[in-house]
């Protein structure tokens, strides 16, 4: 899979501009805050309608416009091109079409693009908090199966119509408030207990392949364990949410289920957030992303196109070196403000200054 064309109109700081990229490895250099990463957030977007960087929608829109527009064209190793085109409005709904069709639903564009960001802000899947270890999670359980994100998508509506419940109550636990909550239960045992079981296969299967990729990163084979075990999958969700009924009423939010759940981290049998240097949670980071990578290459049959996001230039050159020796095959574009390492050997570089392409 290769995105052949990218063309950007009063996307972020891009008024109109267009890019053709290489099958191989595309450099796109320039100095900080003139749009290197905003081409990378463009990919992203097309493959999943988000922003890697978190930002809402209206943030994407060059200031001073109402809608933006992110074209691409991509070709599949299979030979099939696809023109994916995303209409970005700061204010109305957004629309997204598949060679000149409309898609009604998001779930419609997964598999179209497969891209994988390696970005600085990947420490926080190490440092951070449980959210970003959950997001890793589910993000690779939709790109290795689009059911998931109906999945997600029902888990989000039932916690968010079960809260507002909670909310009403009060703090006060009576027949009517039970009776609703029962239902609501219900339904959050069908879709936690299948995202769960998702969660703790995809950690099983991640497991090895992480080890290995730190393993090409550091040149040593490092202990490294994801542990997935929330105490609710211990006893059933049922089991748990019945337990914790009485919190949930009191504190008038849902305090369990797989949206509060964590993916522990260890390196050399120690836990990886509290223990480890920067160097080492930042290689660890690395190899999540390696990771998901190549597992979603694997099931998928070719691999996504990989995006490293001034990357370089948050390494150690011996570590630097090791990413650039051990990238896995297929496209690779990635930006940098600094000078390129001798092991980039990229095809083909782009130069950008504010917002435009010099050369």
């Amino acid at each position: 899979m290769l995105i052949r064309r990218l063309e950007l109109t009063n996307f972020r700081n891009y008024e109109q501009v267009c890019f053709v990229f290489e099958a191989g490895t595309t450099a796109i250099v320039g100095n900080n805050g003139h749009g290197k990463t905003n081409v990378a957030e463009a990919m992203g977007w097309l493959a999943t309608l988000t922003s890697f960087r978190g930002a809402p929608t209206e943030a994407l829109v060059r200031v001073g416009c109402d809608t933006a527009v992110v074209r691409a064209e991509v070709v599949h190793d299979d030979g099939r091109e696809l023109l994916i085109e995303s209409e970005i409005n700061r204010h109305g709904r957004n629309r997204v079409m598949v060679n000149k069709q409309r898609l009604a639903k998001t779930r419609d564009l997964l598999g179209a693009l497969r891209v994988t960001v390696f970005s600085p802000d990947d420490l926080e899947l190490v440092k951070g908090g449980p959210g970003e270890r959950r997001r890793y999670l589910d993000d690779a359980l939709v790109a290795l199966h689009a059911k998931y994100h109906q999945v997600l998508s029902d888990l989000d509506r039932v916690l968010r119509q079960r809260n507002v419940l909670l909310k009403q109550a009060g703090g006060r636990l009576n027949g009517d408030v039970a009776l609703t909550l029962d239902v609501w239960d219900a339904r959050l045992v069908q879709c936690g207990e299948a995202l769960g079981e998702a969660r703790a296969s995809l950690v099983g299967e991640l497991a090895p392949l992480v080890v290995q990729a730190y393993a090409d990163l550091t040149g040593v084979v490092t202990p490294i364990a994801l542990r997935y075990d929330p105490v609710w999958r211990q006893v059933g969700l049922a089991a748990a949410l019945e337990q914790g009924r009485h919190d949930d009423v009191r504190r008038q939010i849902s305090l369990v289920g797989p949206h509060r759940d964590d993916v522990e981290l260890s390196l050399n049998d120690l836990p990886s957030r509290t223990h480890a240097s920067q160097g080492e949670q930042r290689t660890l980071a690395l190899a999540l992303r390696f990771a998901i990578h190549r597992l979603v290459a694997d099931r998928a049959g070719s691999p996504p196109v990989l995006i490293l996001d001034d990357v370089l230039s948050e390494l150690d050159p011996i570590r630097a070196q090791a990413l650039l020796d051990h990238l896995p095959r297929g496209q690779v574009v990635m930006t940098t403000a600094g000078a390129l390492p001798p092991a980039a050997r990229p095809e083909a570089i782009v130069r950008i200054v504010a917002g435009t392409v010099v050369g």
